[in-house]
């Protein structure tokens, strides 16, 4: 068996650190971090907004109990925002104060006393453990994808006045992807890949009283077969993992033992986050929905 250098000798103690960082993994995808960990590779995770991505790895980190480094990205994400940028009022503020007395040296003038690191940089450049989430790849451009391929290969980063920044420490790489857009397969060789769903009945109702200690067992029940109702319908944006979460911290706070078509109407707005959705599930459509939550969670 392959020995990894990392802090879990097998995937169920990597499952158990998880589930004691409030993260419920599933089979699929506890190996997929395991594998990423013992074989020093990037892990791609796919699926739906609100499946629980972003928070794999927040829980990776805990359970490493190491640094987590989050690069959020967006159309035009460039090197400046992603790697370093040079602090210029800094350099220019050392220059004025140079001129009466000495030459200032370009060589001087580009040190890493000033250079603002980036959170790609900053992981790379570490003797800490690392865990490095880049968050929603697909939504950069796929100018900074092909940069990205430099990194993940090699784990170096090239600065012209500095040279080349090897890492000492490989950080733990989790990348994010809703899938607005396809992926480069060179980006995909470079990864494991593990598809998040949404999940079945029965483990949503078990993250809901993970995640939200004290609430009724019927009440989360109901919270998740009502969520599940939702997906089931023709909205712009079905509802996640994350969603069922909020909605029933919100319904807990209300004082809540179970569900009805008032108080679901009342606190919508915590589980839908568009008014047409919202208007879609209204009226006939929402006490059918809760008459069919209340009697899921009464099998």
């Amino acid at each position: 068996m392959y020995a990894p250098s990392v802090a879990f000798r097998t995937i169920d103690e990597l499952e158990g650190a998880l589930r004691a960082a409030d993260y419920l993994p599933d089979r699929g995808l506890a190996t997929a971090l395991f594998l990423g960990l013992a074989l020093e590779k990037p892990v791609l995770l796919e699926g739906e907004a609100g499946v629980g991505k972003t928070e794999a790895a927040k829980a990776l980190a805990t359970a490493l109990e190491a640094r987590l480094i989050r690069l959020q990205c967006y159309e035009g994400l460039d090197v400046s925002h992603a790697v370093y940028e040079w602090n210029y009022p800094r350099q220019l503020l050392h220059i004025r104060a140079a001129q009466e007395g000495r030459t200032v040296s370009e060589q001087e003038l580009f040190g890493p006393e000033f250079l603002i690191r980036r959170p790609l940089l900053e992981a790379i450049d570490t003797d800490e453990q690392v865990v490095l989430l880049i968050d929603e790849i697909d939504r950069a451009d796929e100018e900074f994808e092909a940069f990205l391929l430099e990194v993940l290969s090699d784990f170096q980063i090239t600065i012209p006045e500095l040279g080349t920044i090897r890492a000492r420490r490989k950080p733990a790489v989790v990348l994010t992807s809703n899938r607005t857009r396809e992926l480069h397969d060179a980006l995909k060789r470079r990864t494991l890949f593990h598809w998040i769903g949404h999940p079945s009945i029965e483990r949503e109702v078990e993250i809901v009283r993970l995640r939200v200690p004290g609430i009724p067992e019927r009440l989360a029940a109901e919270a998740a077969a009502f969520v599940r109702g939702l997906r089931g319908l023709d909205l712009a944006k079905p509802p996640g993992v994350a969603e069922t979460i909020d909605w029933a911290q919100a319904l807990a706070a209300l004082g809540r033992e179970e569900i009805d078509a008032e108080v679901v109407e009342q606190t919508l707005g915590s589980v839908l986050k568009y008014r047409e959705d919202i208007e879609t599930v209204r009226d006939e459509t929402l006490a059918g929905l809760v008459e069919e939550a209340r009697a899921t969670a009464n099998r």
